[in-house]
Order: C-alpha cells, then sequence, then structure tokens
C-alpha cells in the first residue's frame, strides 16, 4: 500500500510509519520543518513540508497524491483553542476535501474516547478539544468516504503487548501508543473493515483476531 501520514512525526504517527515499512508499504507524510523531511528521507520516506493549518484542501491533496490510504493522526492534545480548532477541527475538514480530491477512497482519523479524563476536573481548553474531536468524527462519518474512526483510550509510552480490546464500544483504560500503531496498521490492511468507529483498549485478544471480529458480515 501507499500511505500518506498526517502528523508523522508524533508518536502514534512515527510508530505507524515503521508498522508499514516493514510490511513492504511505500509511506509518505506530512512535516512541518525542511529538517524532519531530511531526516524521514533517511528512512526511506517521503515527506512534504506544509503547515496543515495554513495548507489549502488542494494543496493538502496534492501531497497525497496517489495515496491508496490517509491516515489523520495529527491532534492539538488539547492546548489552545486556536491550535485545537486549526488541527483538530478544521484540520481534519481539510483533509477530507483533499481526500476527496485526490481521488483516494479511504481517510482513518485517530480519534479520542469521549469518557477520557472524565474523572478529572477539565478547564475550558480540554472541553473544547473533546467537542472539537466530536464534531470532527462526526463530520468524517458523514463523508462518502470510506472512512475509519479508532477511538485509543489513553496513550502510553508502555512496549506493545500485541494484544488488545477493540470494538464499537470499549471500556477506557490505557493503551500503549505501540499497539495503537500496531492495530492501525493492521485495520489498513484489512479492506473488508470500512466505514466503522471502533475503539480500542489494551486487551487479551491478539490484534491480528481482534481486527478480522470487526469485519462486518
Amino acid at each position: 500500500m501507499d500511505v500518506f501520514i498526517v502528523g508523522i512525526t508524533g508518536k502514534v504517527g512515527g510508530l505507524l510509519a515503521r508498522e508499514l515499512l516493514s510490511r513492504g508499504d511505500t509511506v509518505r507524510g506530512l512535516v512541518r520543518r525542511e529538517e524532519q523531511r531530511a531526516e524521514l528521507a533517511t528512512h526511506g520516506i517521503e515527506a512534504v513540508v506544509g503547515d496543515i493549518a495554513d495548507m489549502s484542501a488542494a494543496e493538502l491533496a496534492a501531497a497525497f497524491g496517489h495515496a491508496d490510504a490517509v491516515v489523520y493522526g495529527a491532534g492539538s492534545n488539547g492546548g489552545s483553542a486556536q491550535v485545537t480548532k486549526a488541527v483538530d477541527g478544521e484540520g481534519v475538514a481539510k483533509a477530507i476535501e483533499a481526500t476527496r480530491r485526490a481521488h483516494t477512497d479511504r481517510l482513518a482519523l485517530v480519534s479520542v474516547l469521549p469518557e477520557s479524563w472524565r474523572e478529572r476536573e477539565l478547564g475550558d481548553e480540554v472541553e473544547y478539544y473533546f467537542a472539537v474531536k466530536k464534531e470532527a468524527d462526526i463530520a468524517l462519518s458523514r463523508s462518502d468516504l470510506s472512512w475509519l474512526i479508532l477511538r485509543p483510550s489513553l496513550l502510553v509510552d508502555d512496549p506493545g503487548t500485541g494484544a488488545v480490546s477493540l470494538g464499537p464500544a470499549e471500556f477506557h483504560g490505557q493503551i500503549s501508543r505501540a499497539d495503537v500503531a500496531a492495530t492501525l496498521a493492521e485495520l489498513l490492511h484489512e479492506p473488508r473493515i470500512g466505514r466503522q468507529i471502533l475503539e480500542l483498549n489494551t486487551g487479551d485478544t491478539p490484534i491480528r483476531d481482534a481486527v478480522r471480529a470487526n469485519v462486518r458480515p
């Protein structure tokens, strides 16, 4: 496959790139600085320099090229409202339009479990972040693309276990970024998965089996 990753310099995006490369896929992505482009090139990854907040849908479509699938993994992580709106909201809207313009059917969005952090007292910026993420999920789910929305629970940097709990509704716990990337790579390689929202938590089911269990009859 030829996969374009928006957010390839993030932790999940970088791990996903490695997973896909190990499968023999072509991996490309969007970076904000020339030195990031040069670094990725040493790993066989072609990158386009640009800022999702400033690019038009047409420019983004040109970057996507003839990708078989686009992954949107960029996120503000609950930062300032301005950045959240630009990256988690408007950025996703542009990616949806750009995917159409590039005649690429598949767009996978890394989102967030709605229950995340609900045991805490959240500030206005984090509440806004969750609202914008929900709006982005809705926008993608109402598109005509073969979309996928993956909602992982709390992300941690622990080593991956290779086993998860994956389905339309999951409890909120925590999961390693490595297992998120491995699950996403497996989902991208399962063409029967599409137009689905899947939630992801740590679990006991091998990733390949967990993905296959979510193939619709």
